[in-house]
């Protein structure tokens, strides 16, 4: 059987050519680096924000500079109606949605008995409830479409708690049981549900940290460092690619060996 060489210089296409993709929390951080990464991979990406107009328009200029097409949606995704209108305007730009990634978060810390019950709904409002309002929207549209990802961004702190984040590890271990009822629910429909579960990742809030607080993160790991926004880009990327196609219901620590 001959084998045929690719013609000198030819380039495939990259994996998410033609994909569509919504990100919430897309203004800064982790959020910034996944529409950068799914951009570069040929997606052209709808994201959210809630404030932070400079980080979004941030966002955008690197997936101009990926030749693909961003569009920012300023909304508090704690709105009821924030994630039916944001896949209402993904519907009506490309017509179709491929790719959700459930980053939008927020952390208010208190150790339980101190903390208020704003602080609790606040958190569970941002990181779970919104994450369950987008899945909702998104799945029709996915379905019209003949299949799709979910990839949300979960904690290692939802799989062993934290003191001081009750609510925080609350709200993401129940994004890791919706995100596994979901896998079953859309298996049948060519859609995948999966998380990305970070260790500490140094951003701007990691910086801010006590630097004992962040040096005991460290030797947490096994690697001997913190990880980076791209490590957790580069996950969803995969997870939202050709070659997780066999992946469904998963937890996908990226911590460098901080939860093992």
């Amino acid at each position: 059987m001959a084998v045929v060489a690719p013609a000198h210089g030819a380039a495939s296409a990259p994996e998410l050519e033609g994909r569509i993709a919504i990100v919430t929390g897309g203004s800064r951080g982790i959020g910034q680096a996944i529409v950068t990464e799914l951009a570069r991979r040929g997606a052209d990406v709808v994201f959210t924000y809630r404030q932070d107009d400079e980080g979004a328009r941030a966002t955008i200029a690197h997936v101009d500079e990926a030749g693909r097409r961003a569009v920012a949606q300023r909304v508090d995704v704690r709105d009821p109606d924030a994630a039916a209108r944001v896949v209402d305007a993904c519907r009506e730009l490309f017509g179709r949605l491929d790719i959700l990634v459930n980053n939008a978060g927020i952390a208010r810390d208190a150790v339980v008995w101190k903390m208020t019950d704003e602080a609790w709904a606040e958190v569970i409002e941002t990181d779970l409830t919104a994450a369950f309002r987008f899945v909702r929207a998104a799945v029709p549209l996915m379905r019209a479409g003949h299949g799709g990802r979910i990839v949300s961004i979960a904690s290692i702190n939802a799989l062993r708690g934290k003191f001081g984040q009750s609510n925080y590890a609350a709200a993401k271990a129940g994004l890791i049981g919706l995100t596994k009822s979901v896998a079953r629910e859309v298996g049948g429909f060519g859609i995948t549900a999966n998380v990305v579960a970070p260790g500490l990742i140094d951003t701007a809030m990691a910086a801010a940290l006590p630097e004992d607080v962040r040096q005991r993160s460290v030797s947490e790991t096994v690697v001997g460092h913190l990880g980076t926004t791209a490590d957790v880009a580069h996950a969803v990327a995969f997870l939202a690619g050709p070659g997780a196609a066999h992946i469904t219901g998963a937890v996908l620590n990226v911590d460098g060996g901080q939860h093992m």
